[in-house]
């Protein structure tokens, strides 16, 4: 048989690998568009209609600030659902006249407005936003059967990668106030960190090489070209309810070309380091600015710093 040689020059194979691994990023995120839109579009049209229905019925609209927002209004809106549900079915049933229903008021409280929707449900709508400006809306529909007993989530138009589920068994039954708070962070959170996202590709596009995330984009990378040497940022959020990444790595290292690209005597030590360095100004910046802010930063100090730290 043939010795087939391999040469540790050779890019062609690491090319390929980036090459396949890129497609098969976008081949993923095209199969969970499409699934989400097809699975989710039935809920999501029907909840929609439903939440204008009331909104449309509403007598008027209350806004809550600080503790006025707390769990004896949740117990008093449950209690309320309920009542209503009981007249409804008593009257049906013929062993009461039908009597009006309460006075319809929606409740609004930051970026979440709570309806009583019929049928002893509660539903919240959440409204997100970026930069001033309003993104999706989002629905979440709670139930129970009883006054007494437990809620629980029936439907949602939550992004099936959010942890709903895990806030709803840890949360809903014991502090049902604090799930409803707990899922319009998660919600900001995602859409803030999403947003940052597309608006460094949007300002940066052409400097900006390689980028990655994960659906809730609590994982992202990406790694930035510059004449003296390439850089790998990659960061990473603890908490889904975090806007602020909590561990943050910044790496440089020589481009293949950098002796022949950069004629600097003072840079040209950089093109010998075989281990990447960690740009801790960049760190630093990544920590406590959004990322669009950060990486107009990074980009405006990088040459000062990279010389300093080669020389």
């Amino acid at each position: 048989m043939g010795e087939m040689i391999v040469s540790l020059d050779e890019d062609i194979p690491l090319d390929s690998t980036r090459a396949r691994f890129t497609n098969l990023l976008k081949r993923h995120q095209q199969l969970t568009d499409r699934l989400t839109r097809d699975s989710d579009k039935m809920i999501f049209d029907r909840l929609s209609k439903e939440f204008e229905a009331a909104r449309a019925s509403q007598s008027q609209e209350v806004c809550l600030d600080g503790e006025e927002w707390n769990d004896g209004l949740l117990a008093t809106l449950r209690e309320r659902v309920h009542m209503e549900a009981d007249k409804k079915d008593s009257g049906n049933s013929g062993f009461a006249p039908v009597s009006h229903l309460e006075e319809r008021i929606a409740y609004r409280v930051g970026n979440k407005v709570i309806y009583c929707l019929e049928g002893a449900r509660i539903g919240i709508q959440y409204e997100t936003s970026f930069a001033g400006e309003t993104y999706e809306i989002y629905q979440c529909v709670l139930e129970s059967k009883s006054f007494l007993e437990k809620m629980n989530v029936l439907e949602h138009t939550i992004p099936f990668f959010l942890p709903l589920r895990d806030l709803e068994n840890d949360l809903l039954s014991s502090n049902a106030k604090k799930f409803i708070d707990n899922v319009g962070d998660l919600l900001h959170a995602y859409v803030e960190r999403r947003e940052q996202v597309r608006l460094i590709k949007e300002l940066y596009g052409n400097q900006i090489r390689e980028l990655y995330h994960s659906l809730p984009y609590h994982m992202i990378e990406f790694a930035i070209d510059d004449c003296d040497c390439k850089v790998v940022v990659s960061l990473r959020y603890g908490n889904l309810m975090c806007e602020l990444p909590t561990k943050v790595r910044v790496l440089a290292w020589p481009m293949h070309q950098l002796k022949r690209q950069c004629t600097s005597p003072r840079l040209s030590k950089l093109a010998s380091q075989a281990i990447p360095v960690r740009l801790s100004f960049a760190e630093d910046a990544l920590r406590i600015q959004s990322l669009p802010e950060a990486y107009a930063e990074i980009v405006v100090n990088m040459p000062q710093e990279i010389e300093q730290i080669f020389l």
